[in-house]
């Protein structure tokens, strides 16, 4: 396969997400001294019309370079599924998991010079009930905490202004029984305080599932099992912090296809946004996109402190 990527591309920027209308100018500018030809700018101010504006870049271009947060990349991929046109992102939001688990950070010019220079790589996609995904989706404390973190507070304080409101509506939340039934036909239960349905390694900006990867032709859902928050807040701090015992405070089913109930009935949140409720089925799209993805040096000098 071919991984040089195309040198055109049509840019479609979230202004509304947390970086989107300062980057604008920049992510332009920064694009073409880069080499990359803007057949065509967009910022979009309506949410209700980011769908429209990438679908109509689709059919114009070799390339879509998505700007905005996790939410915004994942409710647009679905777009690119079945084209040959490449997705390309610059991580505009809060958390940006889905850089991370590319191996980038959120910076603006790194998001550039992997466009410009990177490598053109194939990626599987999570789906719930058809619905594709790039990488992570959760039930639990982390969508009761998507669903009423006021905007203004996510916007201005970021990853702080995530923490805080957790601790406010943590108070609220409850455990839940979780059904998972599994390739062969098995059904497992346990009752959980947060589950996971990962396509890619990253949750929050945090490193939840370790061993995963966006290749591995299989979808994971991950529970932090048990009835206590404590629990919970044990296992998000054992994971930030790498401890040793971190993985025994999780529980991982692995397979193509899986179907995921709860009692009572959760919302979930696809990267960041609530777009469905137990119970769903959840798949693995084997290599369903062709993505802008960083070279291994450049995957490795994001990790450079």
């Amino acid at each position: 396969m071919n991984e040089a990527l195309p040198k055109q591309a049509i840019l479609v920027v979230n202004a509304m997400s947390r970086r989107g209308a300062d980057a604008f100018d920049t992510a332009c500018a920064g694009l073409a001294k880069a080499g990359v030809t803007l057949i065509d700018t967009i910022a979009v101010t309506e949410p209700d019309k980011m769908d429209a504006a990438v679908i109509d870049a689709i059919s114009r271009a070799p390339m879509v370079i998505v700007g905005g947060g996790d939410g915004s990349l994942s409710s647009n991929v679905d777009h690119f599924v079945g084209t040959g046109t490449v997705f390309a992102f610059l991580p505009l939001g809060t958390a940006n998991s889905f850089a991370k688990t590319l191996g980038m950070s959120d910076d603006l010019d790194e998001a550039i010079q992997v466009i410009a220079n990177g490598r053109r790589r194939r990626i599987d996609l999570g789906v719930i009930d058809g619905d594709y995904f790039v990488n992570a989706a959760a039930l639990g404390l982390s969508p009761l905490i998507a669903d009423t973190v006021p905007h203004k507070l996510k916007k201005y304080l970021g990853m702080v202004g995530y923490f805080l409101w957790a601790m406010r509506v943590a108070f609220k939340f409850r455990p839940f029984r979780l059904r998972v039934t599994l390739d062969d036909g098995r059904v497992v239960k346990a009752w959980a305080t947060e589950a996971r349905i990962a396509n890619g390694s990253h949750h929050g900006g945090v490193e939840l599932v370790e061993d995963q990867s966006l290749d591995s032709g299989k979808i994971v859902i991950q529970a932090v099992t048990g009835k206590s928050l404590w629990g919970l807040a044990w296992s998000w701090f054992a994971t930030l912090f790498k401890l040793r015992r971190r993985k025994l405070t999780v529980t991982e089913w692995w397979g193509q296809s899986l179907r995921l109930e709860a009692r009572p009935r959760q919302k979930i949140s696809i990267d960041g946004e609530i777009a469905a409720k137990t119970p769903v089925s959840v798949k693995i799209a084997d290599e369903a996109i062709d993505i802008a993805a960083p070279t291994r040096a450049q995957s490795t000098a994001s990790d450079q402190p």
